[in-house]
């Protein structure tokens, strides 16, 4: 499956980021833990390289947390202020206060030199679509500041809200890259729900999700739609349309006359996997 998502309105929105990034003293950068890499946008390194960063590794709950442990080392040896969230749950969000203090203490020894009275810090928070940006601000306002929704592209434009009298938050659209040099890359964020469901394939996407499972989780399909494990026949697992079709006789996924709706098999799957049902799962590994 060939991917690629890039709306009109996201050209839109990394111009008015160009401009905006000026005025912020820091980033805070939300990221899916499952892929804390794939889903980090290549273009933000170069808008914001001279801005202190804050990573959030947001849906941690569903995320390897030995995997998990693995990145957040690979992101504070960069440099990087790097924290696990659940913005749904407001787990992480109590420590991220003091951080961000940390992160613009020279800006404000800077401005009480220049007898310029407390300015609330200037945040920009950034991610790709379906990250949970809107979801993030909200639960730390404490308020429904930001519109949100389960599926890519709910933000469209930008907004500013206030948090007391110490941090004002720059919400902004969830932005992609215009095209993936790596369809991996694709594939994982397809896997995940941040490409638009309606270019997608989900035949072929519950396949990709039951072969990395074979590979990396192999007893997860098996303990939840009660099948036999994958087992490898010369070398090699069973064909993941096999595995399907099993998943589907034991969900009673059927047709008139008997047919087998892999359809419906499918979408199970893919909703299956990106909601937790499946496991804590870690599409980007180690050393890739």
């Amino acid at each position: 499956m060939h991917l690629q998502w890039y709306p009109g309105h996201m050209t839109k929105a990394l111009r008015q980021m160009r401009e905006d990034i000026r005025i912020v003293d820091m980033i805070i950068e939300l990221v899916d833990a499952r892929v804390p890499i794939s889903s980090r946008n290549p273009d933000l390194d170069e808008l914001g390289r001279d801005k202190a960063r804050l990573i959030l590794l947001n849906k941690a709950d569903l995320a390897d947390e030995v995997v998990s442990r693995y990145f957040i080392d690979t992101f504070s040896r960069k440099g990087h202020f790097v924290l696990e969230v659940n913005a749904k749950t407001r787990h992480g969000l109590g420590a991220i206060a003091k951080i961000v203090e940390q992160t613009c203490a020279e800006k404000r020894e800077r401005d009480e030199r220049r007898g310029i009275n407390k300015r609330p810090i200037k945040a920009m928070v950034v991610g790709i679509p379906n990250v949970g940006k809107s979801t993030f601000i909200n639960s730390y306002a404490g308020r429904a500041a930001a519109k949100t929704g389960n599926k890519p592209g709910i933000t469209k434009g930008r907004q500013w809200i206030r948090l007391g009298k110490d941090l004002e938050l720059l919400d902004t659209p969830g932005l992609l890259w215009p095209k993936f040099t790596d369809q991996a890359v694709g594939q994982k964020l397809a896997m995940i729900g941040t490409i638009n469901e309606n270019i997608l394939d989900v035949g072929e996407l519950s396949l990709m999700i039951i072969k990395f499972l074979g590979k990396f989780y192999p007893d997860s399909l098996a303990n939840r739609y009660s099948i036999e494990p994958q087992r490898p026949i010369d070398g090699e697992l069973e064909s993941p349309s096999v595995i399907l079709a099993k998943i589907c006789e034991s969900r009673h996924c059927y047709l008139k006359g008997g047919e087998l709706h892999l359809t419906r098999a499918a979408a199970m799957i893919a909703d299956d996997f990106r909601n937790g049902r499946l496991g804590r799962f870690s599409l980007d590994r180690p050393g890739e």
